[in-house]
């Protein structure tokens, strides 16, 4: 897999039903002028790490309920929401409370993708992945992600055996492009440049 790596990520891949399942949602994110960026595991998976995922995370930017219903209209034409069957709850009850909402394929749990809006308590790093994101351009597919040094950073900050492999992944595909500085910024600000160090020595 060749990735050119600039202002955005270009390359080419076989898909699978997960990248499927998140250019079918995208696509629709796009077409309605959302704002979004997807965060956590998937990012790796994207760029070819072999492990499932069961699910998908994304911010998007914070709407008001006018145009949450509008998006809310257009994503139900290929999916459904797994939290409630009324957009005004979804919104009300689960987006500005915080919490996320979920939505699959009509019919199907699994792939599932998990909404929310930016947390502003997280040190600010939701709205930094949301506003620094990086344009990635799959067989033509266009999404958003989470800058690669914030990704890996972030990673490393959850801890897991799981999270730290993504992390690792991550670095070693990437570690002639990465912002070395930025990374080193983030890892200070999230507490894990010993970690860092270890796994990336």
């Amino acid at each position: 897999m060749e990735i050119e790596y600039g202002k955005k990520i270009e390359f080419e891949k076989e898909l699978s039903s997960l990248d499927q399942f998140v250019i079918a949602f995208t696509r629709i994110l796009n077409k309605s002028g959302i704002k979004y960026v997807i965060i956590s595991g998937y990012v790796a998976i994207l760029f070819g790490r072999n492990r499932t995922s069961e699910d998908v995370d994304i911010i998007i930017e914070k709407l008001d309920l006018a145009k949450f219903k509008a998006l809310w209209t257009a994503l139900l034409s290929e999916f459904e929401c797994l939290n409630t069957t009324n957009a005004e709850d979804a919104y009300k009850i689960y987006l500005l409370c915080g919490d996320s909402i979920r939505f699959s394929r009509k019919g199907k749990y699994v792939p599932n993708m998990e909404i929310k809006f930016p947390n502003i308590s997280l040190d600010g790093f939701d709205l930094l992945a949301l506003n620094e994101r990086k344009e990635v351009v799959v067989n033509d597919n266009q999404m958003f992600i989470s800058q690669i040094e914030l990704q890996i950073a972030f990673k490393f900050s959850l801890g897991s055996d799981k999270d730290i492999e993504d992390a690792v992944y991550l670095y070693e595909l990437f570690k002639d492009k990465l912002d070395i500085k930025l990374l080193r910024a983030f890892s200070r600000k999230l507490k894990i440049e010993d970690l860092l160090n270890k796994s990336t020595e």
